[in-house]
Formats: C-alpha cells, structure tokens, sequence
C-alpha cells in the first residue's frame, strides 16, 4: 500500500496541533524536524487503520443510501 503522503501545507498543519499537545501534556518541545518525523512515521504505520476505517465508514454510508433508494423504488411500485 502507497503511504499516505502530506502537502507541506498539511504537515505544518499537523505539527502546529501536535506541538501544543507535546508541550501541554508531555512537557516536550517539538521542533520542526522531529514533528515532520513523526508524521512521516504516523502517517506510515497508522495512517493505514484510519484509512481503511474511513473506507469501512464509506462503504456503511453508501449500503445505507442503496438500501434507502430500494425502499424509496419498492414504494413506486404499482398494484397489478
């Protein structure tokens, strides 16, 4: 599977909410290098669960509006 990849723009997103967070809760500074680094490696390693769970969610979405539009064509249907 093709890792997720990030524009720059998206990783600089990510790494201001990851900064706070490190500071705040784990008394930790994050700089640039070690940010992008870790979103590198979470993106590599976890990015495939949250994007199969996103698939899954899709996938449960669609079943719903397929079986809506079925039920919505069941009640066109004319009495012989």
């Amino acid at each position: 599977m093709t890792p997720i990849r990030f524009s720059r723009e998206e990783v600089a997103a990510i790494a201001a909410k990851l900064r706070p967070y490190f500071r705040d809760e784990l008394d930790v500074e994050l700089r640039d290098l070690p940010a992008e680094m870790l979103i590198d490696f979470l993106a590599r390693e976890i990015g495939p669960f949250f994007y199969n769970r996103a698939l899954y969610d899709a996938q449960a979405v669609l079943k719903k509006k397929a079986d809506d539009i079925g039920e919505a064509i069941a009640g066109l249907e004319r009495a012989e």
